[in-house]
């Protein structure tokens, strides 16, 4: 789909609402509260200056999948009170302590390497981070998460790290024109959640399931998610391909 560039606050606001009365069907559909859903706006590739619109239309919350961008933005953007950042990329270790320093929430957590480094620089820094675990519902290999049946053991071993908050599981479906294979994806990831919740560990939260994006958020909030990751509906069509930010495509 070609989302039309917006480039001022009045037309962040409209494509906010338009997207937030599509959750909210999207919600009537499957008889939830509409206050279920979190909207992340998710502002990779976007400039400082339509970020700044982006505030002043209401965004408070903002994803990015590259921590560097992320970082930067939000140096450029400390004045802005109550801006949070949410990591939504594959993480590698050595890019831990920034996430630690920054970041209100890590949705792409999917190793005990990375756990081990984020609880190590979180403690130096004094703070605690909430976290999503990455499940691969979609069964390619191109793509980052752990495989469902991975899931469980992993949880198992994250109350060691008491500096990450567990909130719940995120997932990427399948970039695909057929609704069905990727609302499976979404199915999976719910399933699974509902499945693992009365044996997660003490502290484990699986409240959260981070699914959908601008091509696919209604068919996730239809499937229970509680957060969808919408970028090009918001902000307008990216100039750079998705691969660059997803493996296989699929972008926000």
């Amino acid at each position: 789909m070609n989302w039309p560039q917006a480039a001022t606050a009045a037309e962040i606001a409209h494509n906010l609402a338009t997207v937030r009365a599509r959750i909210d069907g999207a919600c009537a559909r499957a008889g939830r509260p509409a206050s279920q859903v979190r909207l992340l706006p998710v502002s990779k590739t976007v400039d400082v200056g339509r970020i700044r619109l982006a505030y002043a239309a209401g965004c408070r919350w903002l994803g990015e999948n590259k921590v560097q961008e992320a970082q930067r933005k939000c140096a450029a953007l400390a004045d802005l009170e109550g801006l949070r950042w949410s990591v939504i990329g594959h993480l590698q270790t050595n890019k831990a302590k920034a996430v630690a320093r920054f970041a209100a929430e890590f949705q792409a957590l999917d190793s005990l390497r990375v756990a081990e480094a984020l609880d190590r620089r979180l403690q130096v820094e004094g703070r605690a981070l909430d976290v999503l675990v990455q499940v691969n519902t979609s069964g390619e290999t191109s793509k980052y998460g752990l495989q469902p049946d991975e899931v469980a053991p992993f949880l198992r071993e994250l109350p060691a790290f008491s500096a990450l908050r567990v909130r719940g599981l995120m997932t990427l479906a399948v970039w695909s024109a057929d609704s069905a294979r990727v609302r499976a994806c979404f199915t999976r990831l719910c399933t699974l959640r509902d499945r693992l919740r009365d044996s997660a560990p003490a502290g484990c939260s699986l409240d959260e399931l981070s699914m959908g994006m601008s091509g696919d958020f209604e068919i996730a909030v239809e499937e229970g998610a509680t957060v969808v990751r919408v970028g090009q509906a918001i902000f307008g069509a990216r100039s750079t391909p998705d691969s660059l930010y997803w493996p296989s495509g699929g972008g926000a």
